[in-house]
């Protein structure tokens, strides 16, 4: 078929090119005329404006990696945590200003527009946003990419606060429909479930295997590009949805039987119906491995069908794709990939397991051992029989190589078995990912170090090339111009347009600290972002906040590791001493919460509702009114996180040393002008050495120091014996002080702390608050203060994604970067 050039003025980027598509798309695509439009009529109308933008850069880059064969990433996560799409494509294509003219010409509010659009909650927290920010760069630096993940219906979840509690809403963020994405419903792959196995020999003499599963789905592909930053590339992000094989049962339904007529189709499509469904029962449990299992399927079925395209041989499959494991989650892509090579491909084992060894990459994300996923041989049998025996057969393999090693070391083996032992037998996927790749990293310094010390200390010792670090890194390109758009005009302004594609530039910006002029217009900036903030905490709570006081933020998922009630006991700390001395001058201070809790994590809801508790009794006293606020903003999402990070004065960073893997809320902070108060965990340590130790709050105990603690057997009682302070306020949450006199409500808190306090929020209290009186100092002097958050800007360009995706491309993946033709100049080259 002989190929033609689409009109190009379908996406010329002019103004008026906007406004004409925009009148276009209103009445062919949402056939409406603007008198009775809907706000969401006229979001899809400019979405689809910009995607017709997105598409062509897409079509020259699929072009481009088809006609070169180039070896792409393939990088499997079940989270992507994207954010909306509309302004961060704008910002890319250079054409936020035209767009911004373009609508405003016609009479509607840009802002309301961008507001409109529905976020894909595709993803839980940070792993999610990882990705995502991966992607970003993956684009901008034109390496060819292929992300891999699942089609949620229903994301993560909507917060609302009901009386201080966190309460879950279905994410209905497909309603309305989702213009970014192209539907491929010619791309299906069909995915077994449960079965059994059976021998055979084939023509060629040889033993085989075949699996002849119980029940097959289909996995459905749903695209949608991924620009780079004033480039040309579009990189593919494919996502799968879950389909029955056959939705509807004609002959349950003719007998009556209507239930079982759509039974099948249920069934099937519940695989993508949720992001992690709760996993405490068995049936949750089930549920999440068939996830994992169904993008995994999918994903590497659809890399072969590609390969295919060149070459039926997949030998050479690794030297096509390298596959990264974003965490334990596709772990199971080892096994997978084994019995595609082996029982679908006639590939000798150890030649498939070289090919496979080759192909992935492991990224850990935790060192937490309930996050470290295992499944129970019981469960992972009867959903993957063949995949099972494909893991006993590595595990036998792999532990004879480990014997060679060490022959008298029966619990070094048992440690670095794929299988546990002890009690119900289970398989370890971390290990499994381990042991199925050719490099395995953590994602910070201090992380990286541990996961070798402790979790994966076996396999490193045996394997120690294999083992490196990739520090966490941002996307600039949302997190700064998108976020913040102030900030990002002054730093233009005043260095130049290079920065957001070379975030190191920023480093120009540290003589400008020292210049009286630039630190006014900064604080001017950070005034105006903190008003902007204190608007949507008005708008969403009620609660005023006065943007002249510090605005001291903590916003992350909540878990007791990161230590938000910590926060809570300095909180109260404060209210009391304010209480005792009503006339004392301090720093007023504006004590800010978001994130979500599981919602299956108690302990962590609960905190929610102590942090409410303590805001209304704090936010109704006259006597601290004016000096100490606090609020919590609800439903933290990439959305509201844009005006969070460039309104906070103080970035709240403070997880127990040793249990956070690296955190990138710290960076977005940071690079929005915020100074840090935390410990050093992990990126907190290599952003405290990039930014000084003098711009850096450190407080706590060190993840030597927490170890020591807990080896010599922590006594958390004997920090409420030797510090007054603490004891009354722990005394003032059991009195039910907080809780209208209900000493009942947050005793499960306070037992906690008393008798365990396992990440010990009680033996850092008292360097955590005099940490925060250096706080109150340096605030004091708003010239120094605003001379450190220039510094902190200055020195974050290291903490950019691209500098962590380079190092991916050159250590690990071994990649390069191709550029697009046009299909314009193909066509016109005769090619």
């Amino acid at each position: 078929m002989n190929a033609t050039t689409p009109d190009v003025s379908r996406s010329a980027p002019t103004t008026a090119a906007i406004k004409q598509a925009f009148v276009e798309n209103l009445y062919y695509r949402q056939v409406k005329f603007p008198a009775v439009s809907t706000p969401n009529d006229r979001y899809m109308a400019v979405a689809h404006t910009i995607r017709d933008q997105v598409v062509r850069r897409a079509m020259d880059t699929f072009e481009t990696y088809y006609r070169t064969a180039a070896r792409t990433v393939c990088y499997l996560s079940a989270e992507y945590l994207l954010g909306p799409h509309l302004g961060n494509n704008l910002i890319n294509l250079g054409l936020h200003d035209q767009a911004r003219e373009a609508i405003t010409e016609l009479g509607l509010n840009f802002d309301d527009l961008l507001e409109q659009e529905e976020e894909p909650g595709l993803g839980n927290g940070g792993l999610g946003r990882l990705a995502a920010c991966y992607l970003d760069s993956l684009s901008t630096l034109q390496i060819p990419t292929i992300g891999y993940g699942i089609r949620y219906e229903f994301g993560i979840f909507d917060q609302a606060i009901r009386d201080g509690w966190q309460v879950e809403i279905t994410d209905k963020w497909l309603r309305y429909g989702n213009p970014w994405e192209i539907h491929r419903p010619e791309i299906n792959v069909p995915v077994g479930f449960g079965g059994h196995t059976r021998t055979y020999t084939d023509e060629a003499g040889r033993n085989r295997v075949e699996w002849v599963p119980e029940r097959v789905v289909l996995g459905v592909a749903y695209d949608t590009p991924i620009l780079g930053y004033k480039v040309g590339t579009a990189n593919m992000l494919r996502l799968w949805q879950a389909q029955a094989v056959e939705s509807f049962d004609f002959q349950a339904f003719n007998v009556g039987d209507y239930e079982r007529a759509v039974n099948e189709k249920v069934k099937s499509e519940n695989i993508t119906k949720v992001l992690y469904p709760n996993d405490e029962p068995l049936q949750g449990k089930a549920l999440r491995l068939q996830q994992q299992y169904f993008f995994v399927a999918c994903s590497l079925k659809d890399m072969a069908r590609i390969h295919a395209q060149r070459s039926a041989d997949l030998s050479d499959f690794h030297k096509k794709y390298a596959a990264q494991l974003n965490d334990t989650h596709p772990a199971i892509a080892v096994a997978e990939l084994m019995r595609l090579l082996v029982d679908e491909y006639a590939m000798d084992w150890d030649k498939a397991w070289d090919v496979t060894r080759q192909t992935f990459g492991y990224t850990n994300h935790t060192l937490l051992p309930e996050a470290l996923e295992t499944w129970s041989l019981d469960l992972f049998g009867r959903l993957l029989p063949r995949h099972l025996e494909i893991i006993f057969e590595i595990n036998r393999r792999w532990l004879d190589r480990v014997r060679v090693a060490y022959p008298n070391d029966p619990g070094r083996i048992e440690r670095m078995s794929l299988i546990d032992e002890r009690g119900g037998k289970s398989v370890r996927m971390a290990s499994l990912a381990t042991v199925g790749s050719h490099f395995v990293n953590g994602v910070s310094a201090l992380h990286s170090r541990l996961l070798t010390e402790s979790v994966l200390k076996d396999f490193a010792s045996f394997e120690p090339e294999k083992f490196g670090n990739v520090t966490n890194g941002i996307t600039p390109r949302r997190f700064m111009i998108l976020a913040n758009p102030p900030l990002a005009a002054l730093i233009t302004k005043a260095i130049g347009d290079g920065w957001p594609a070379d975030l190191e530039q920023l480093r120009k910006l540290e003589p400008l600290a020292n210049d009286k002029a630039f630190r006014a217009e900064w604080r001017a900036v950070k005034r105006k972002a903190k008003e902007r903030l204190a608007a949507r905490i008005a708008s969403r709570t009620g609660i005023a906040t006065d943007p002249d006081a510090l605005f001291d933020i903590q916003a992350k998922r909540f878990h007791e590791y990161k230590r938000q009630h910590l926060n809570v006991l300095h909180i109260i700390s404060r209210y009391l001493r304010l209480k005792d001395r009503p006339g004392a001058e301090v720093v007023p201070r504006v004590f800010v919460f978001a994130g979500k809790a599981a919602p299956g994590y108690y302990m962590a809801k609960l905190i929610i509702k102590l942090i409410h508790s303590v805001a209304h009794v704090v936010n109704n006293d006259p006597d601290v009114r004016g000096r100490l606020r606090v609020a919590f903003s609800p439903d933290f999402n990439v959305q509201s996180a844009q005006t969070i990070y460039p309104g906070a004065d103080l970035s709240e960073q403070i997880s127990t040393a040793g249990k956070e893997a690296s955190g990138t809320g710290n960076m977005k902070f940071a690079l929005n002008g915020a100074l840090t108060i935390g410990t050093l965990d992990g990126a907190n340590v290599e952003m405290r050495e990039h930014i000084g130790a003098e711009n850096f709050f450190e407080f706590g105990l060190t993840t030597e120091q927490v170890a020591a603690r807990q080896s010599a057997g922590y006594r958390p009682w004997e920090e409420l014996e030797k510090n007054e302070e603490l004891r009354r306020i722990i005394d003032h949450i059991d009195a039910g002080a907080f809780s209208g006199g209900n000493r009942d409500l947050f005793r499960p808190i306070v037992e906690n702390l008393r008798s365990s306090d396992p990440f010990l929020v009680l033996a850092d209290f008292a360097a955590y608050v005099e940490c925060q009186t250096r706080v109150n100092t340096a605030y004091s002097d708003p010239e120094n203060w605003a001379k450190k958050s220039i510094l902190n800007v200055a020195r974050m360009g290291w903490f950019s994604s691209d500098r962590s995706i380079r190092e991916y491309c050159t250590r690990i993946w071994h990649v390069e970067a191709v550029k697009p033709e046009s299909r314009a100049s193909i066509s016109g080259s005769g090619t």
